[in-house]
């Protein structure tokens, strides 16, 4: 959970678009971030893969009046409302964008284009997004913002203690990647969210991706030299760190469909 999720990216800016506040180019910018190109395939009246800005249009025009975040594992169908082939190919991808108003779904599919072996600048990756219908209900286990802020501060306690239990500092090299990556993101000051989510949908959103990056540090060192030494230590750490992490993607899913929800609240 140390990377932003691309669905995030894709639901906060397209909210931002819908609701008027930036263009459409800017918002199809924030969504590609460092990808070389996203293109979304299957939307209805598109006879081919379109760039982000038709999209996001083709989507308005469709009906859509905000796009909701899934992020579902096995075992855990979070954000998402059917149907059962939609779900499917969610829960392989692991994330997906709803339309709401538009009853129609977003998955995205990696492509890396690059040396064998590169890593970072020498990769190119390409992002095509498949369009499927889903069903307008209510998505599954999504949390208020409330909930989710009260749940997170006892996760962050959960995730602290069970890092301090790892002797991060002299864990191998993997471990220590993570932690250098986590503390340069923090020290980054990057921009979270998108204009017109509330104060406290960013504050949720931060606090979930530290305990992400704080489990993702402790799976990193469990696996390594200077964490458990033995596979039933290494499963019961995981154990231990499950229902930490299903606390952070649920935070994570209030935050991002926080701008939908409080949109809904204001018309209804």
């Amino acid at each position: 959970m140390l990377d932003e999720p691309r669905s995030g990216r894709l639901a906060a800016w397209g909210n931002a678009l819908l609701a008027g506040l930036v263009s459409p180019d800017d918002a199809a910018d924030h969504i590609a971030d460092d990808d070389v190109v996203h293109r979304v395939e299957g939307l209805p009246g598109e006879e081919q893969p379109v760039g982000l800005t038709l999209a996001l249009g083709r989507l308005r025009a469709l009906g859509a009046v905000g796009l909701r975040v899934a992020l579902p594992v096995p075992g855990h169908p979070l954000g998402l409302c059917g149907p059962p082939e939609f779900n499917a190919r969610a829960l392989e991808a692991e994330e997906a964008v709803l339309a709401s108003g538009a009853g129609l779904g977003l998955i995205p599919e990696t492509y890396e284009a690059g040396p064998e072996g590169g890593a970072g600048p020498d990769v190119h990756v390409e992002v095509v997004w498949r369009c499927l219908p889903v069903r307008e209900a209510p998505p599954a286990d999504v949390p208020s913002l409330g909930e989710a802020e009260r749940e997170l501060a006892e996760a962050l306690r959960e995730a602290t203690e069970l890092l301090s239990t790892l002797d991060v500092a002299g864990a191998g090299p993997v471990a220590q990647a993570a932690l250098a990556a986590y503390r340069a993101r923090a020290e980054a000051g990057r921009q979270v969210l998108a204009p017109g989510y509330p104060p406290r949908a960013v504050r949720v959103l931060e606090l979930a991706q530290r305990v992400g990056a704080l489990i993702d540090i402790a799976q990193q060192a469990g696996g390594e030299h200077g964490g458990a030494v033995s596979s039933s230590e290494i499963a019961a750490r995981a154990e231990a760190l499950r229902p930490v992490e299903r606390t952070a993607r649920r935070a994570q899913v209030a935050a991002y469909n926080s701008a939908v929800e409080e949109r809904e609240r204001h018309r209804g």
